[in-house]
């Protein structure tokens, strides 16, 4: 019988309003696990929004904080890990994912995306401009394959957060019966 290395953490990527943040809360709730997104230590630790270290610094920049955050939150056990939308696009970045670490991808569709996040509020960067469904159909196409290196896809398009929790949790509690 081949060894399973147990599950030790759980990295959720996906586009932008894909419900990385709200699926991964409620897994890490589900799971006694502790919970970090990463767009928001960024903004704790930087003391700006993404959208001004966006216009501020640069997309570049952005992504090295991004790329820096994920090397130190990998040395945590126990902790539900959600990425920003680009952070799979950053080369080395899934390179750098250590073994122990289920990662899920939270598929979603551009025209939902940019509902979603049209409706919290102001315009996330990389959506910025007269076209945001275009921006996202493009953003989506560039990313898909980096995405497609998770594990475990999930279409997030329709199904309710509590849902995908509970999807994700029995795919752990089933990989931990097989050790």
């Amino acid at each position: 019988m081949v060894a399973v290395d147990p599950i030790r953490r759980i990295l959720i990527v996906g586009f932008m309003a894909s419900g990385k943040t709200s699926v991964g809360q409620e897994l890490a709730n589900l799971l006694e696990w502790k919970f970090h997104d990463f767009d928001s230590i960024i903004e704790d630790r930087t003391g700006v929004t993404i959208s001004e270290i966006f216009c501020r610094d640069g997309e570049e920049h952005f992504r090295k904080l991004e790329s820096d955050l994920a090397l130190e939150l990998f040395q945590e056990e126990q902790v539900v890990l959600s990425s920003g939308g680009g952070w799979p696009s950053r080369p080395g970045n899934w390179e750098c994912v250590p073994d122990g670490t289920l990662s899920i991808w939270l598929r979603v569709s551009p025209e939902v995306a940019v509902k979603r996040a049209s409706s919290g509020g102001p315009t996330r960067p990389m959506l910025e401009g007269e076209d945001p469904l275009g921006s996202a159909i493009k953003l989506l196409e560039q990313r898909e394959d980096l995405y497609g290196r998770a594990q475990i896809t999930l279409n997030s398009d329709n199904c309710y957060t509590s849902n995908l929790a509970t999807k994700i949790m029995n795919i752990v509690i089933d990989q931990k019966d097989q050790e």
